[in-house]
């Protein structure tokens, strides 16, 4: 799956401007966000519509209509899948959402070109997931690509190499995949794994995939600084009030 995924995206890459327009704005630091010192769970709200594990996940609906009940429920930050393909994304999404929110925008995407780069930057999106499993080697030079467009890096890790891969090239938030992308079988116990390896070198870690509800907050939040969640929230009746019941427990 994730092999197909790769292909459709560099065909994805033939279509993007090179060279589009930056808009000069404030950024908002989703480090800092998920940094913040106080009682409520720090949750990486998602917006995704479909996945190739779930298949339809919600109807089409205003992606800015779920962002600012996302950001009413107090996300630490917003995370927009833009993979039209497999997964229902679109970047005009990012462009809807921001000016209806203040807090950090997260592209998430296969990013594999650093054009991809430029145009999340452009899009008005403040970080950008990284993939280890995509990148390998080149991973440093792209969290580096990523800085110098004002952008910080989700690094997404699913096994120790990852993790050392993503150490060595300079990454300051790891996310920790508990979804096998090649299998797509779920295991929280990856991030219990894990998040050792990142906090003992001072990382911030979040918590990917996986969340059915509060009881796995409560169980995971001693192992990271924030979580990701997506089909649980998109999922449910009301996300907004979905979001509130995690950032609470």
């Amino acid at each position: 799956m994730l092999d197909r995924i790769l292909e459709i995206t560099r065909l994805r890459i033939r279509e993007i401007d090179p060279l589009p327009y930056i808009e000069e704005r404030r950024r908002f630091s989703l480090e800092d966000n998920l940094r913040q010192q106080n009682n409520r769970n720090r949750i990486i709200a998602e917006i995704k519509f479909r996945s190739p594990s779930e298949g339809m996940i919600r109807h089409y609906e205003d992606p800015a209509g779920i962002a600012s009940g996302y950001t009413d429920s107090g996300c630490c930050g917003i995370s927009v899948l833009t993979e039209p393909e497999f997964f229902g994304g679109d970047t005009a999404f990012i462009e809807r959402i921001r000016p209806r929110t203040a807090v950090p925008i997260l592209r998430k995407d296969f990013i594999i070109n650093e054009v991809q780069v430029r145009q999340t930057a452009a899009l008005g999106a403040d970080a950008i997931l990284l993939i280890a499993a995509v990148l390998g080697d080149s991973l440093g030079d792209f969290i580096e690509c990523a800085s110098g467009y004002g952008l910080e890096a989700l690094v997404e890790v699913h096994e120790e190499a990852e993790m050392e891969n993503a150490i060595s090239a300079g990454a300051q938030i790891v996310g920790i995949n508990n979804r096998n992308l090649k299998t797509m079988k779920t295991e929280l116990g990856t991030t219990k794994r894990l998040a050792p390896l990142a906090e003992e070198r001072g990382l911030t870690v979040v918590c990917e995939s996986g969340i059915t509800g509060p009881a796995d907050v409560k169980e995971m939040k001693d192992y990271c600084d924030g979580f990701l969640v997506g089909t649980y929230l998109m999922s449910a009746s009301d996300p907004a009030k979905a979001l509130e019941e995690l950032v609470c427990a």
